[in-house]
Formats: structure tokens, sequence, C-alpha cells
């Protein structure tokens, strides 16, 4: 009965280990998951600033030259 008892022990620690390994590594895997949307997520947001500024820049250019050139032909023809 003893040894029975004290194998049962030994089980029930062994289980209790292989759990806490299983909870380690669960949680270690949403903390890799976690990362990596926030990752995706940056890019994204990146990419998406990134065009803004290339339009506001190519739209700043265009009327630029627009007010310059009509400036130009007023001046000139004026």
């Amino acid at each position: 009965m003893e040894q029975s008892l004290d194998q049962f022990e030994e089980a029930f620690e062994r289980e209790q280990r292989v759990e806490e390994q299983r909870r380690v590594e669960l949680r270690r895997r949403a903390a890799n998951r976690s990362r990596a949307r926030h990752i995706v997520k940056t890019e994204k947001r990146g990419r998406v600033r990134f065009g803004v500024l290339a339009l506001c820049l190519t739209a700043t250019v265009v009327v630029v030259v627009v007010v310059m050139f009509e400036t130009l032909a007023w001046l000139v023809g004026g």
C-alpha cells in the first residue's frame, strides 16, 4: 500500500511538471503570436503612412509647378 501511494505521488508530481512545462510553452507561443501580430500591424501602418506621404509630396509638387508657371505667365504676359 505504501509503495503504491509513493508511486501515485511520483506520478502526480511528474504530471504536475509536465503540465507546468505545457503552460510555459503555451504562454511563450501566445507571446510570440502577439509579437508577430504587432509587427504586421506596425508594418501595415508604415506602408499606409508612406503612401500618404508620397501622395502629399506629389500633390505639393504639382501645385507648386502650376502656381509657378501661372505666375511666370502672368509676369511675362502682363
